[in-house]
C-alpha cells in the first residue's frame, strides 16, 4: 500500500514537471481545422490557375500569365497565403485556449512562450525566404520551401510541447524536399502536407489526448 502511494506521488510529480516544462494544451481540433483551411486554400490556387492537381501543365507557369478575380497572380498568391495562415493560426489558438481552459490550465506560460519563439524563428525565416523566391521569379520552389521551413519550425518547437509534433514536422520536411525535386507537383504535395497530414495528425491527437 505504501509503495502504491509512493508511485502515485511520483506520477503526480512527473506530471507537474511535464506541465511546467512543456505546453501540452495543443488541441487535435487545431490540426483538423488547419488542414481543412489549407485544402481550401490549395483548391483556390488550382481554380485560379485552372490546372488540375495531376495535370502535366505547371500551375506556377499558368499562374503568372493570369489576372483573374480582379487580382494579378502575385496579389492572389500572397492574399491566399495570408488568409490560410491567419485562419489556421487563429483556429489553432482558439481550440488550444479552449482545451487549456477546460483543463484548468493557463494558455500563456513560460513553456508556451518558449514554444512560440522556437516555432516562429524558422517560420518567419522561411516566410522571408519564400518572398525572395517569388520576387526572383522562382515560383515553383515556393510551395515546397514553405513545407520545409514549416517542418523545421515544428521540429524546433517540439522540444517544448508534445513529441508527436516532431514526427509531423519530419513528414513535412520530406514532402518539401520531394517538391523541390519534382517541382511540378509542389502544390499537390503542399496540399498533402498542410492539408491531409494535418487532418490525420489532428484526428490522432484528438483521440489520444483530447477525449
Amino acid at each position: 500500500m505504501e509503495n502504491k502511494n509512493h508511485l502515485e506521488e511520483l506520477a503526480y510529480i512527473r506530471s507537474m514537471m511535464e506541465q511546467s516544462s512543456r505546453f501540452i494544451s495543443l488541441s487535435g481540433l487545431s490540426g483538423i481545422a488547419a488542414g481543412t483551411v489549407a485544402l481550401l486554400g490549395a483548391a483556390l490556387v488550382f481554380l485560379y490557375t485552372e490546372v488540375m492537381p495531376f495535370s502535366q501543365r505547371k500551375y506556377y507557369f499558368e499562374g503568372v500569365v493570369r489576372e483573374k478575380w480582379g487580382m494579378d497572380y502575385m496579389t492572389f498568391f500572397l492574399l491566399d497565403g495570408i488568409i490560410v495562415l491567419g485562419l489556421a493560426l487563429s483556429l489553432g489558438y482558439y481550440f488550444s485556449k479552449r482545451k487549456a481552459r477546460k483543463a484548468g490550465q493557463k494558455m500563456w506560460t513560460p513553456s508556451s512562450i518558449r514554444l512560440l519563439v522556437n516555432f516562429l524563428i524558422p517560420l518567419v525565416t522561411g516566410g522571408i525566404f519564400c518572398l525572395i523566391l517569388m520576387k526572383k521569379g522562382y515560383f515553383g520552389f515556393v510551395a515546397p520551401a514553405t513545407l520545409i521551413f514549416y517542418g523545421l519550425a515544428l521540429v524546433n518547437g517540439s522540444k517544448y510541447t508534445l513529441e508527436d509534433i516532431k514526427y509531423l514536422g519530419i513528414a513535412e520536411i520530406i514532402l518539401g524536399l520531394l517538391g523541390m525535386w519534382y517541382v511540378g507537383f509542389g502544390l499537390l504535395l503542399w496540399a498533402i502536407g498542410f492539408g491531409i497530414l494535418h487532418i490525420i495528425y489532428g484526428i490522432r491527437m484528438y483521440l489520444k489526448y483530447d477525449r
